[in-house]
């Protein structure tokens, strides 16, 4: 058969990527995450020029900074490396005025209060105001002094040289599962490489201005505020002894806000103070340094074979890509490949299986058409039944189909006495009472341009096309009399813009009636009117039937004002 034969063509195009997963993505294997211990060594030497004066002359004095100077360790996986610093040196307890900001600025001791402290004040305020510079006048606090005034980071950085500094990163890792531990310094490693990403990948000493081009980022820019460089460190091992291989792969990636002049805290620094004594005098050197944070991230995973992986794998994949299709196809064929020759070969007594084939491929192709809602509901006024119909068996009109007799559903009389049926209501007009004896009573219609199938002589020919046409051929009498649509109860329930309107706000109470939309809301809950009136329960008026008279009734009382209409559809 043609179907069989695409769907194991279809099948067996599917085992491609099953196949390239199972190898390329090792799913064969148990795979466990790293643990690792990283330590980092930068080495590097500095000058620094700074100008004093002495005796009243300005001299250059040139400072040496090495590896004590400039690197901090920090907890975790981390270590920073100063760039650029702002110094303060001198301090000591006591007393002395506040650095001029529009919360220390004051003209009398009044615009200061004993003990006050903010989260941006550098002492304790004493409540009184003093001399900072000139006439300038701020309050005075009980601190550090000289207090530390706001400057901006020194540019150019004034350890920009640190470009040309160089870190060891030490990473030890280890798989406790598959009893497997490494590092990432080689045992023949060249003491004198620097980490290049194509010519050097595996050495672990790292030029720092050589991580910043890898990153697309100038280190001279970032060295005057600072910043934070993510180093990564993935290791993705492969610890099966036929295709051993464990090496880390190293990457790089700037974790900070790279428009560091547009942000409000840019860069990356700290304060830490060095201590001393003079004259027996505790003082100390206040220094705000700038740098460059470096986080080392390691991840990644060892695997090794595990037969538990690999059944697990290969059985969820039997679903996705329809294996075991393919599996029962072979099985199928192979078994009654032999007995199917009783054909040829009359000898052959086992024809059972050829026809177990046969019937197998015949269900396996099979269509199942998606199954519709094809039962629907009419009623007739001279009746005290409903009568139910299949669409499918539809061949003639609905006037003649006889159906199934459903009983009529118990009406539900709670809401009806919320109906305004006597406001604004037109008296009776006479000839009412004999229109609702005429509904059961017989009478003879009079009219010559009803259609055959119509018993009420109010109906007229249905505008679908032919083969749609039986749907719309119902009156709403089985037997010829009076219409509905003349007695008093439709005109009350069904044509009263004043209850419909009323039944359109209680639904939505916000709903707005404007003149080009109110005779379709108001045709359509007259439509929903009647079904609910003569068909009761809501399961039954969802594909409830309208007659024509009743349908062309409504239209008349709420026209469109193109005068088409689309044909009956189900309430929904």
């Amino acid at each position: 058969m043609h179907c069989a034969s695409l769907e194991k063509t279809t099948d067996a195009l599917l085992c491609l990527p099953f196949s390239f997963a199972l190898l390329s993505d090792k799913r064969y294997q148990w795979k466990e995450p790293v643990i690792s211990s990283v330590h980092a060594k930068v080495k590097g030497m500095a000058e620094v020029k700074k100008e004093i004066t002495e005796n009243g002359l300005k001299k250059v004095v040139w400072n040496v900074f090495d590896t004590a100077d400039y690197t901090v360790p920090l907890q975790g996986n981390s270590f920073f490396v100063m760039t650029n610093f702002l110094k303060m040196e001198g301090q000591e307890q006591g007393l002395c005025p506040e650095y001029p900001t529009r919360w220390t600025l004051c003209s009398s001791d009044q615009g200061c209060k004993k003990g006050r402290m903010g989260p941006k004040s550098k002492g304790i305020q004493t409540g009184r105001c003093i001399e900072y510079k000139g006439k300038q006048k701020t309050c005075e606090v009980s601190a550090w002094c000289p207090i530390e005034e706001v400057e901006k980071a020194p540019e150019p950085a004034l350890l920009g040289s640190a470009e040309n500094f160089t870190v060891l990163i030490k990473n030890n890792i280890d798989f406790p599962s598959h009893n497997y531990t490494t590092r990432n310094i080689l045992p023949d490693l060249n003491v004198t490489c620097t980490f290049h990403k194509t010519q050097n990948p595996q050495c672990p000493i790292f030029r720092l201005g050589d991580i910043f081009q890898e990153t697309g980022d100038n280190f001279s820019e970032v060295a005057v505020q600072g910043g934070i460089m993510g180093i990564e460190i993935y290791w993705d091992c492969n610890l099966d002894s036929w295709f051993h291989h464990c090496r880390p792969k190293y990457s790089f990636r700037r974790l900070d806000d790279k428009t560091a002049k547009e942000s409000l805290y840019p860069g990356y620094n700290f304060r830490y103070a060095r201590y001393y004594k003079e004259n027996n005098i505790e003082k100390r050197t206040l220094i705000k340094a700038f740098g460059i944070r470096f986080d080392i991230l390691v991840f990644g995973t060892g695997g090794k074979f595990d037969i538990i992986q690999l059944i697990v794998y290969i059985g969820s994949n039997l679903s996705y890509f329809g294996l075991a299709t393919v599996f029962i196809d072979f099985l199928i064929n192979t078994y009654s490949y032999k007995c199917c020759r009783s054909r040829i070969y009359p000898g052959c007594k086992c024809c059972a299986p050829c026809a177990v084939n046969e019937y197998y491929y015949r269900k396996k192709c099979e269509s199942v058409a998606e199954p519709r809602q094809t039962l629907k509901y009419v009623s007739f006024v001279d009746e005290p039944h409903i009568r139910m119909v299949n669409q499918r068996l539809l061949g003639k009109s609905l006037q003649d189909v006889e159906g199934e007799e459903v009983p009529r559903p118990p009406m539900d009389f709670a809401d009806l006495s919320r109906l305004p049926l006597s406001l604004h209501e037109p008296p009776p007009i006479p000839g009412q009472l004999e229109a609702l004896q005429l509904l059961s009573q017989g009478a003879t219609p009079t009219s010559s341009d009803c259609p055959d199938w119509c018993q009420c002589g109010k109906c007229l020919p249905s505008q679908l096309p032919e083969r749609q046409r039986h749907m719309e051929e119902l009156c709403c009498r089985k037997k010829m009399g009076a219409c509905i649509t003349t007695s008093e109860p439709f005109k009350k329930l069904i044509l009263s813009r004043h209850v419909l309107q009323f039944l359109l706000h209680y639904q939505e109470p916000l709903l707005v009636l404007d003149a080009d939309s109110t005779n379709s809301q108001l045709r359509h809950c007259a439509y929903r009117c009647y079904t609910a009136w003569r068909f009761g329960s809501q399961g039954l008026a969802d594909s409830a039937i309208l007659p024509s008279c009743c349908r062309w009734r409504i239209r008349r009382e709420f026209p469109k004002r193109e005068g088409q209409y689309s044909g009956f559809k189900s309430p929904c």
